[in-house]
């Protein structure tokens, strides 16, 4: 699965070679991969005059905090950055950096947030993290390790206004439960560009929930690799995007154990001229995952002109014997038979198309399973709709 090709770097994935191939540059050393200039593939969709900063180390200016909110059985530490002699092991144990602003990050983040949950033991409240952002710039870092047999629930939320490279790596033991929330609720100035690694234990359960509404740049890269047979990750993602507003999702799906299971369900809406959005799914089923059975789902709504969605879904199977490997991407704008049914039926047609739009979001809302964080997104959805125009 891994090969040595430079100092300090590997790719992943057999026959990374032969072109169309998904691979993966991983390395802890930042030069390695170079400034990018954006006729890479992995920023060839990227603006990368407004996350220029980040490209470069810095100089953290102070300005971003965060708070715990968490029950007495989460073991709760500050610990420092990997750069540090005194740095904890956890800290860059399942993180594998894949591009320029990660391993900048992992390299320079003077101190991580560990969360750890002890084996057997079930968490009943969510954890939340909020990072807060007073118009700094700098660099973070959050380790959950769940421990085998432990379940639990994490919720980080994104406010205020930052420029913030961030890593987030998990570690769920075997037979673990980690639900994984991830809010971009930032103000309408913040550049974030995050790498969120997990690692899925034997029999384990990971589910990936990620929401993004505010900042001018959003890029988060979740990945997944499994540690043992029988893994289940589940990857649901939301989105809104405003005019001028960039939002990038860029997936990895490793399997390379047998009987494990992935599903990818990401939804987004665009309205405002040079609203862009931006959603890789690589999916790679190595030879030895046998058994696997993987689908990844990417749907774009446009409700106006001069809004953007780019949907690349990539699968890689290299083996015959799985149960089902599959993707499916569609864009477009409403439903002509959706919205002649609504006004049909009397409903003037700024609503009938307000009432599609919360249709098309109301699964993925409704599976996140915490109220609080349910009842504020279809507020912010309620909010966004608006602003849309007839």
């Amino acid at each position: 699965m891994t090969e040595q090709t430079l100092a300090g770097a590997h790719t992943h994935g057999a026959g990374a070679e032969e072109p169309g191939h998904v691979r993966r540059l991983t390395s802890r050393d930042p030069d390695v991969f170079g400034v990018p200039t954006g006729r890479e593939e992995d920023w060839r969709f990227t603006p990368l005059d407004r996350l220029r900063a980040l490209l470069e180390p810095v100089t953290p200016t102070g300005g971003i905090e965060v708070d715990v909110k968490a029950a007495e059985s989460v073991r709760v530490r500050h610990v420092p950055g990997p750069g540090s002699p005194d740095a904890d092991p956890l800290v860059g144990a399942v993180l594998e950096p894949a591009d320029r602003v990660s391993a900048l990050a992992l390299a320079r983040v003077e101190q991580a947030l560990v969360l750890s949950v002890p084996r057997d033991t079930v968490v009943t409240e969510p954890t939340f993290v909020t990072v807060r952002g007073q118009g700094g710039v700098g660099y973070g870092h959050l380790v959950v390790d769940v421990a085998d047999f432990a379940e639990a629930v994490v919720v980080v939320d994104h406010v205020g206004g930052a420029t913030l490279a961030s890593n987030v790596e998990c570690r769920v033991g075997d037979g673990a439960s980690l639900t994984l929330v991830s809010l971009q609720d930032w103000d309408r100035n913040a550049v974030h560009v995050e790498a969120q690694s997990t690692l899925v234990g034997r029999d384990a359960r990971f589910r990936s929930i990620v929401v993004t509404l505010g900042g001018d740049l959003v890029r988060l890269s979740p990945t997944v690799r499994f540690a043992g047979p029988g893994g289940d990750a589940e990857f649901l993602g939301l989105f809104f995007t405003d005019a001028g507003q960039h939002q990038e999702h860029r997936l990895f799906l490793d399997h390379g154990e047998p009987h494990c299971r992935s599903v990818v369900t990401y939804k987004g809406v665009l309205q405002g001229t040079d609203a862009h959005s931006v959603w890789i799914g690589d999916v790679l089923v190595q030879p030895a995952a046998v058994g696997v059975d993987t689908y990844e789902l990417n749907r774009n709504l446009l409700l106006t002109n001069g809004a953007r969605a780019d949907s690349v879904p990539n699968l890689e199977i290299e083996t015959g014997e799985v149960i089902e490997a599959a993707h499916a991407s569609a864009t477009g704008r409403f439903d002509d038979l959706q919205l002649f049914y609504l006004m049909s039926r009397g409903i003037p047609p700024l609503e009938a198309r307000r009432l599609v739009v919360r249709g098309f979001f109301a699964d993925i809302i409704g599976r996140i399973g915490i109220a609080e964080i349910e009842q504020r997104l279809s507020q912010a959805i309620e909010e966004e709709l608006a602003q849309v125009q007839a």
